[in-house]
């Protein structure tokens, strides 16, 4: 099959033939109809997490049911399916709770073992991590549910368990930034968005956001307060900096609740957190790592109803061989939305599919 491999960390990435998985006991293999370039993809690629080369990644995915292994007693070929990145094992006291996200044996494709930026993928615990897609629901809408979306949801709903007429702020309008935008709207909370990209500001008006402050340098916390008379209830970091962190954790007002989506890799030493404010004020600062399986059939009602729109986040479908070039620049780039990856797609440029 066709993949996009890494050689190493921050390898120019490559795409080429490489053996076909086969399925694993208790597992399938995937034939991958859509996959999503993430944030998460490029940290892995610039050697903030612990993989084996050479590697494959991606772990946003959607696709058909191609083979299926011992022991899987709900799948069959021919099936259509998505999965969360998080792949719990199925068996532990956290996935029989239905918290398979924070699974301790979990399995994550892209980063675990080799992931969905190819033409096939093979995924562990099938009938406890596989979801059936809607037939109403399109491949690409599914797959970039997997990672930036789920998270979200589970961040407002789950976790912060924002209510309407509170405020949340979300500092970052990338995949996962937007996608807090759009749940937050649809859960009634008024919505601060905050990036330093005026076209994903754009987006995010346009997705509900009632107000947007462009991150040129001021002074982000104060401009939450005076937008919302005392801070948030609710904050949301979708970037993963020291910076975006605490200005989202200074921007809440007293008993508010902060939830930490992006990734702070320690790269340059653990990042400060105002973690005085946190004592003084009484904010609860809350973690959240995908959702469960369990979770997806309440979301992807909203979906089919037409409440969520996840569909409307994608920008741009490429193939495997453009994403190759897009990985390493993920970070500098200005795009507004997820830009998804078709591996069946030619290695013809692809209009409109720059960094």
């Amino acid at each position: 099959m066709r993949a996009l491999v890494l050689d190493s960390v921050r390898s120019t990435p490559a795409v080429r033939e490489v053996p076909a998985p086969l399925p694993p006991a208790g597992g399938v293999v995937v034939e991958v109809m859509a996959t999503g370039l993430c944030g998460s993809d490029w940290h892995a690629w610039a050697g903030h997490d612990e993989i084996a080369f050479p590697h494959v990644p991606g772990h946003e995915l959607a696709g058909v049911v191609s083979a299926v292994g011992a022991g899987v007693e709900r799948w069959r070929v021919g099936d259509r399916v998505t999965v969360p990145f998080v792949c719990g094992c199925g068996r532990c006291v956290w996935c029989l709770a239905g918290e398979a996200q924070v699974c301790p044996e979990q399995q994550q494709p892209g980063f675990t073992h080799w992931g969905s930026f190819a033409e096939q993928v093979a995924l562990h615990a099938a009938d406890a991590n596989l979801v059936a897609i809607p037939e109403g629901v399109d491949f690409a809408t599914a797959a970039s549910l997997g990672c930036r979306f789920a998270t979200a949801y589970r961040a407002l709903v789950g976790r912060a368990r924002a209510q309407p007429g509170e405020w949340l702020t979300v500092i970052g309008a990338g995949g996962v930034g937007l996608s807090a935008v759009m749940i937050g709207h649809a859960l009634g909370a008024r919505v601060i968005a905050i990036d330093r990209n005026a076209s994903a500001l754009a987006l995010a008006t346009e997705l509900g956001a009632e107000h947007t402050v462009l991150a040129d340098g001021s002074d982000v916390p104060t401009a939450i307060a005076a937008l919302t008379g005392g801070g948030s209830h609710v904050s949301v970091d979708a970037v993963g900096s020291e910076q975006t962190a605490a200005d989202a954790v200074l921007g809440l007002r007293r008993r508010g609740r902060h939830v930490q989506i992006g990734l702070l890799p320690p790269a340059d030493g653990h990042p400060r957190v105002p973690l005085s404010r946190v004592i003084a004020w009484e904010l609860d600062v809350l973690g959240s790592h995908g959702m469960a399986a369990r979770d997806y059939p309440g979301m992807l009602a909203l979906i089919e109803r037409g409440v969520l729109e996840p569909q409307r986040l994608i920008e741009r479908t490429v193939g495997l061989e453009e994403a190759a070039r897009l990985l390493p620049v993920y970070d500098r780039s200005t795009a507004a939305g997820i830009t998804m990856i078709d591996p069946r797609r030619s290695a013809a440029p692809v209009e409109g599919a720059n960094a």
